[in-house]
Formats: C-alpha cells, sequence, structure tokens
C-alpha cells in the first residue's frame, strides 16, 4: 500500500495543469525559444576570418574572474604561456559544457517519457532538448578550432554519466537540482567574463554570448520546476534534500570547473598553486561563493535552508548572502545596478 500510494503522489506531482501561472510560465518559455533561437552553422560565421585561431593571440589570456587568470602565478608567466594556458583552459571548459549538455539532453528525454499528454512541460523540455543539441555541436565546433585535445569532466563522471540520466523519471527534484549544480558554475563564469568587457576572441565571445541568452530559459524553467514541487515534499524528503543540496553543488562545480588531472601535468603547474586556485585563496573562494547565490536565494524560498543543511553548505565552502532577485551581479563588482529579469523568455 505504501508503494502504491508513493507511486500515486508522483503521477499527481507529474500533473500540472491546475497550476495556471506555472503553465503560463511554460507557455512563454516554450514561445521564446520558438522566436528567439540559435542554430551551430547558420548564427555563427565559423569560417569568418577574426574567428581564426592564431598562435600568440592575446584575447586568449584568461581575465582575472576566472580562478586561474586572477591569481598571481599565472600573471608572473610569460605571455605565450599565460596564451597557451588560456586556450587549453576554455578548450576544457568548453568539453567538460558539451558533457554536462549530453548528460542534460538525457535525462530531459527520460523525465519527457513520463510526462502525462496535455501538459506544458512536454513541449518546453523538448524545446530545451534541441538548444542543448546546437549547444553540444557549438562546443564542439570551438574545441576542434582551438586544436587542443581535452577531456573535459573528470574520469569517474565519464564513468558515471550512463547511469546519471535515468534518475530524471523517478527522482526528477533531485535531477533538476543537479542541472542547476551544472548550469549555474558555467552560466556565472561567462557572465563574469562578458560582464567584463574585456577584448575577447570573437569566436569565444558569440559562442558565450549564445550560450547565456538561453541558458537564461533553461536555468528559469529549473528553478521554477523546482519551486512549485519542494514544497509539496514530505518533511523528512525535504530534510534529506536540504542536505545533497549543497553537496551535489560543490560536487558537480568542482567535475565541471576544476582543471583535470591532464591540465596540470601538461603545464607543470605547482602544487601549492593548484590548492590556492581551487579554492583556498580568499579571492577563489568568493568566485565558488558568488557561483550559487540564486542557488542560496532558492533554498531559502522552498525552506531548505534548515540549521544542519546551512551547516553543510558552509563545509562545502558555498556559503554566503543569498542574491537578492536571479541574475544579481556580485554586490562589489556592480553596486548601482538595479534588478532586472534575466533574459528568459526571447
Amino acid at each position: 500500500m505504501a508503494r502504491t500510494g508513493m507511486v500515486r503522489r508522483w503521477r499527481e506531482n507529474m500533473d500540472v495543469t491546475d497550476d495556471h501561472q506555472y503553465v503560463e510560465m511554460l507557455t512563454t518559455l516554450s514561445e521564446g525559444s520558438v522566436r528567439r533561437n540559435f542554430n551551430t552553422y547558420t548564427d555563427i560565421d565559423w569560417e569568418s576570418p577574426e574567428f581564426a585561431v592564431v598562435p600568440d593571440d592575446p584575447r586568449w589570456i584568461l581575465p582575472g574572474t576566472d580562478p586561474i587568470g586572477g591569481h598571481p602565478w599565472y600573471q608572473e608567466q610569460p605571455v605565450e604561456r599565460q596564451i597557451a594556458i588560456g586556450m587549453w583552459r576554455q578548450a576544457n571548459l568548453a568539453k567538460a559544457g558539451q558533457h554536462f549538455e549530453n548528460i542534460l539532453i538525457r535525462g530531459l528525454i527520460q523525465y519527457s517519457f513520463w510526462v502525462p499528454n496535455g501538459s506544458p512541460e512536454y513541449r518546453y523540455c523538448l524545446h530545451e532538448v534541441i538548444e542543448e543539441s546546437y549547444h553540444s555541436l557549438t562546443f564542439q565546433e570551438m574545441i576542434n578550432r582551438l586544436g587542443n585535445d581535452v577531456p573535459g569532466v573528470p574520469r569517474l563522471l565519464q564513468w558515471l554519466q550512463p547511469y546519471l540520466p535515468l534518475a530524471a523519471g523517478p527522482t526528477p527534484i533531485p535531477f533538476f537540482f543537479s542541472v542547476l549544480a551544472g548550469e549555474e558554475p558555467i552560466d556565472h563564469a561567462q557572465k563574469a567574463i562578458l560582464r567584463e568587457n574585456l577584448t575577447l576572441h570573437p569566436m569565444m565571445e558569440r559562442v558565450m554570448a549564445i550560450h547565456v541568452a538561453e541558458e537564461a530559459r533553461h536555468i528559469s524553467f529549473a528553478h521554477e520546476y523546482l519551486r512549485r514541487r519542494v514544497p509539496n515534499l514530505r518533511r523528512r524528503h525535504r530534510w534529506l534534500l536540504s542536505l545533497f543540496v549543497p553537496f551535489i553543488m560543490r560536487s558537480m562545480c568542482s567535475a565541471f570547473i576544476v582543471p583535470p588531472r591532464a591540465f596540470w601535468k601538461e603545464f607543470d603547474i605547482p602544487r601549492k598553486v593548484r590548492k590556492e586556485l581551487f579554492f583556498n585563496a580568499p579571492e577563489s573562494r568568493k568566485i565558488l561563493r558568488d557561483m550559487f547565490a540564486d542557488v542560496r536565494m532558492l533554498c531559502e524560498e522552498v525552506d531548505l535552508m534548515n540549521p544542519v543543511a546551512k551547516l553543510v553548505w558552509k563545509i562545502c565552502k558555498i556559503d554566503g548572502v543569498p542574491s537578492r532577485y536571479r541574475c544579481e551581479p556580485p554586490r562589489d563588482h556592480l553596486p548601482s545596478v538595479e534588478p532586472t529579469a534575466c533574459s528568459a523568455t526571447g
């Protein structure tokens, strides 16, 4: 009987037709996907001369918003070495992003399999699958042109990845928190670079701008999905979820943002510097905390910030002040910026 009741609650939770505000939001996001979408090969002129990758191009030097780029050790290296490290770093971030998109696509397909007929979630999920597929193509094209044979995510995650998307059907709430754990750090890092108004390589700038524009929709969906579903969980399930969230945020961030072993070996970076970069130095620890300000805000809203959960956030070194609104820039970076909606609708 208990199992039957659990299945019944799971099925009832999949029905969203009675939540008119949520349905309207899904319709808006889906229509935005139709109006404003990007194709890898028609919206990016890969053969343009300005997109050419040439040796010793200083536009590949990492910005200060990157944990590596802001470290004195990196800034003291010869320009040619800074460029080589920057190109490898950007290529591997793109590969890790592509690996994440691959897992996400399969998870969304798993989830949409169980969506009931008539639900607007099905249409939105398939729109996101299409957009993430183009992102994967875009990332791989950029990697190919950079010419670095980068591994992407750590080997352990590569071994586990066939099984991770299977969680989206029976346990969609942990799955969508895991989605945010992958999307938020990459999105935060790209926005930080674009906000600096630096002279970036045009190929990287175009790829980032497209990715940020469409990820606004995807992150909006994940936030609203969780904002609707989490309050319906039983108290003990919410308590367990509150401990899971900071753990998965830190784990996924390390998998996507921290370079793999091949990077440290390739450039012979001292062990002391490596520890400071990820994330022992005060500057890099602040970058880490800022990545999850929006998630902390979400957890506050859905009552996942109990005392034990706050301790886990602190142990994971990702505690801090929650955002006041989604996509809020770091307060010490742009203190006078007024709240603006993330461009989620297109």
